[in-house]
């Protein structure tokens, strides 16, 4: 029986040949649909065997261009991705590590989940939901255009870009304020053609923040911490800060006025437009809501499951602008400062440092691994509430990283177009450097007559 040309052979196989590249599986796939089948019935034992080599070589054609797509595709897509991951979330990433690491070294039965504190998760959580919705409906862009708009001199621009997160973070956290009007500066001074100043605005703006947003519970992550923690009375917290914001708003008045008398004219665009009342009013709800369970007016676990519905029925976009990485990292810290708190070496260690200076510790401590993390820390050490929310406070100023706050501002900077991170980093070590001397000196006074 005469053998078709088209499957006698390797050689003989007459259908169109495969890139030398390599095939996408669909094409692979095509390539061995047109093989040509054997006949039914009685055949020459010479017919089979080059019919299975055929396809053998075609599927083997299809593993190496699987192969392929995998090595030159899907590897270096993965590997970016999560290099990608580690660099945007480079905190939580750290404090998953040292919660991995530390849980091998905790003594056997340690409860792990009495570690974590969901009362400040739930509340981080509704309150990122409420500040968001707030964002979302104009209202920060558009106070923040209505003032700008009586601006004429660059003094009072720079004073007003300050002043703007400074008392906005004591309401919306001080990451939110800068989100919010870091960019808003970067396009008013751009637009003013005075962008000269952006470095020095932007510095000044994560102070503010940082120190404005310690005066309330709920203007930073670590106060809110702390609060909850502690129990701490609203008024006596209230007051132990305040002394330090007054001081902080009154030396970048000071410092503002080192700007040189030169006219401009503010026209911006942005937040121009009309506020979404009906949004704006039910996030203003969630918000005071928000206040009322950290001061312990409401039940935590019953605003979790209001502000979900509220978000739900009426603005399920805010979902995707909730910052998980945070709460994560949280998460993560409680899980970490459990573990640390329980092996005795570092219980006898940390537990004499913060007997014997504990305002010195936090402040050092937040230095290297963050004011929050080293609230969330240090706590587990001490019952000196006011030294150790000074410290971890205080300690938001210093290196870039001893605030995530800092580090915002940082990164909203370096994305504009000639942004030199030499010169923002020269300016931020002499504001955070002079402003920690300030405060710290301040400390030491306040110590002198009210120990802490």
């Amino acid at each position: 029986m005469a053998v078709p040309n088209s499957c006698s052979t390797v050689s003989g196989f007459q259908g169109p040949r495969p890139p030398s590249g390599g095939l996408p599986r669909q094409a692979a796939r095509l390539y061995i649909t047109r093989v040509p089948r054997p006949p039914q019935g009685p055949v020459s034992r010479s017919i089979i065997p080059p019919y299975f080599i055929i396809k053998a070589i075609i599927s083997k054609l299809e593993l190496s261009a699987l192969a392929s797509t995998y090595t030159k595709d899907m590897k270096p897509s993965a590997l970016k991705t999560i290099a990608s991951f580690c660099r945007n979330e480079a905190v939580l990433c750290i404090a998953f590590v040292c919660a991995l690491i530390s849980s091998f070294f905790v003594p056997a039965g340690h409860d792990f989940a009495s570690s974590v504190d969901l009362r400040v998760i739930v509340l981080l959580f509704c309150l990122m939901g409420a500040t968001a919705g707030l964002q979302n409906a104009g209202v920060l862009s558009r106070s923040a255009h209505c003032l700008l708009s009586k601006v004429s001199g660059l003094r009072q621009l720079g004073f007003l870009l300050v002043a703007l997160p400074f008392f906005a973070s004591m309401i919306v956290t001080n990451d939110v304020a800068l989100l919010a009007f870091v960019p808003f500066a970067i396009l008013t001074l751009s637009i003013t053609d005075k962008k000269r100043h952006l470095p020095r605005i932007v510095v000044l703006q994560a102070v503010a923040a940082n120190i404005g947003g310690m005066v309330t519970p709920v203007g930073n992550p670590q106060n809110l911490f702390i609060y909850t923690a502690f129990q701490t009375p609203f008024l006596q917290f209230f007051l132990t800060l305040l002394p330090f914001a007054l001081a902080t708003f009154f030396a970048l008045a000071v410092v503002c006025l080192t700007f040189p008398r030169e006219s401009i004219h503010v026209s911006v665009s942005f937040g121009s437009e009309p506020i979404r009342r009906s949004k704006a009013l039910i996030h203003s709800v969630l918000f005071l809501l928000c206040l009322a369970a950290a001061v312990r007016i409401l039940p935590y676990s019953a605003l979790l499951p209001v502000t979900l519905l509220a978000l739900l029925l009426f603005d399920r976009g805010i979902y995707r602008k909730i910052d998980y990485g945070l709460l994560a990292t949280f998460f993560c810290f409680f899980v970490f400062s459990g573990n640390m708190s329980s092996i005795p070496f570092v219980q006898a260690t940390l537990g004499s440092a913060m007997n014997a200076a504990p305002f010195s510790v936090a402040l050092a401590a937040s230095q290297v691994i963050s004011n929050v993390p080293a609230a969330v820390l240090l706590s587990q050490f001490t019952s000196n509430w006011p030294a150790l929310l000074l410290g971890v406070d205080l300690g938001g100023l210093g290196t870039p990283i001893a605030s995530l706050a800092s580090l915002i501002a940082m990164r909203l900077y370096l994305h504009t177009p000639e942004a030199r991170l030499s010169t923002f980093l020269k300016e931020f070590a002499v504001a955070n450097v002079a402003f920690l001397a300030l405060l710290c000196a301040l400390y030491l006074a306040f110590k002198a007559f009210y120990p802490m």
